[in-house]
């Protein structure tokens, strides 16, 4: 697994519950070092590894952690230039997921060793979609989930959010859309002001 993806973790464990306990959890998970390198590639099973360990420690299922490591990503400051990547995919909530088919080639511009899961979607509506999500590693949907609910409310979008399970090596993912205008999202501009 890629250090930034690890790396993402371990600062979401930390800022979300303290230092110690993100120590407590890498003894735990016996990785035999205090923090990810965001460049290097690490073996999967550490991924695996932190995050069992951070369910046991925090009596929270693995899945629950992955939608709030997917929120987290968003909304955080510090995490601005993920946001502003996925914000490239439209002017509008609805916008940005027609985009999300694109979303792994985007990212690979900038960082082409790192490997995301494929998205796709799927029976597009006007106000429903199905989202298909793989990736080599299961359960990365839920992190998928946390990531949409966080770009709704970053768009001001009212929408519900289900993951539907495993669809044949896939997490299928269904966005309700129930009103694009529902709050004033937050500010967005292509380029960097120069304050």
């Amino acid at each position: 697994m890629h250090g930034l993806i690890n790396r993402s973790v371990q600062c979401f464990l930390r800022d979300a519950y303290g230092s110690e306990t993100w120590s407590e959890i890498s003894r735990a998970a016996g990785l035999g070092f205090d923090n990810f390198e965001a460049l290097l590639g690490y073996e999967d099973d550490l991924t695996d590894r932190v995050l069992a360990a951070a369910s046991d420690r925090l009596a929270k299922p693995v899945e629950v952690l992955m939608e709030d490591l997917g929120t987290y990503v968003i909304a955080t400051p510090g995490f601005d230039h993920l946001r502003r990547l996925l914000r490239f995919g439209g002017a509008s909530f609805v916008d940005f997921l027609h985009s999300l088919d694109d979303l792994e080639d985007r990212v690979r511009l900038a960082v082409p060793e790192l490997s995301l899961p494929r998205l796709a979607v799927q029976d597009f509506d006007a106000d429903r979609l199905t989202l298909c999500c793989r990736f080599e590693r299961p359960g990365w949907g839920h992190v998928v989930v946390g990531v949409l609910r966080a770009m709704a409310d970053d768009y001001g979008a009212l929408v519900v959010i289900d993951h539907r399970g495993d669809g044949a090596g896939a997490d299928l993912i269904t966005v309700e859309i129930l009103d694009t205008g529902f709050a004033q999202g937050k500010s967005f501009a292509l380029g960097v002001s120069a304050a």
